[in-house]
């Protein structure tokens, strides 16, 4: 599905947020596998993200 940059960065907000609140309560030490496997999961859609809006950036004309 084609998004406008405005809908990516509003959703890479959001995603912002939500690595924010895993990292809040992920424990000093002794992380467990649960919480870090949703941090990974969510720093990878954040990447994808990041590459799309740069690719709109690039070629507004051909929206990935």
């Amino acid at each position: 599905m084609k998004q406008d940059l405005k809908g990516l960065e509003d959703k890479l907000k959001k995603l912002d947020e939500k690595i924010a609140e895993v990292n809040k309560r992920m424990p000093a030490h002794s992380v467990k596998p649960p919480i870090m496997t949703e941090l990974f999961e969510l720093e990878d859609e954040r990447h994808a993200l990041e590459k799309q809006i740069v690719e709109l950036k690039k070629n507004p004309a051909d929206p990935v």
